[in-house]
């Protein structure tokens, strides 16, 4: 399987914005905005929401690794906590803590992990007319002893 990826940290100053804008470019030259507007927007939305838990509850720059394998679109932001989330139950009358329940209804799945130094959330999405669009595959790192080209 070939795979197309782009990776960057953003800073906690200004990283949100730059970081969507950043990722809207990708979306542009896979011809997600023109081709499924939708899940490119629900895409853009998780990378804000991610971006913004890493500034905000980890209080650290967030890298953001975006990764097109065909199937779907893995949108990774790693953080330096390694405090998991958790999806919260609604509240109305909280103002924050809705992000996770967001990334959960508008992506083909998420996961969370930890890592010795912080944890990544990476959540996928599949192009409208792709297969498999209800089950989440973690994007693999190759074997070691995997030396295809």
């Amino acid at each position: 399987m070939k795979a197309v990826g782009w990776a960057r940290s953003f800073p906690v100053a200004n990283g949100v914005k730059a970081g969507r804008d950043w990722a809207r470019q990708h979306l542009d030259g896979l011809g997600w905005t023109t081709d499924a507007p939708d899940t490119a927007d629900s895409a853009l939305l998780t990378v804000s929401e991610l971006i913004t838990n890493a500034h905000v509850h980890a209080h650290s720059d967030a890298q953001l690794v975006l990764v097109w394998d065909s199937r779907c679109l893995h949108i990774s932001v790693s953080d330096s906590s390694e405090a998991l989330p958790a999806v919260q139950a609604p509240d109305v009358g909280r103002q924050s803590g809705r992000g996770l329940a967001l990334i959960d209804a508008l992506s083909d799945g998420w996961e969370a992990h930890t890592r010795p130094d912080g944890k990544t959330i990476t959540a996928c999405f599949h192009a409208p007319g792709r297969p498999d669009p209800h089950h989440f595959r973690p994007l693999e790192p190759p074997k070691a002893d995997d030396q295809r080209q």
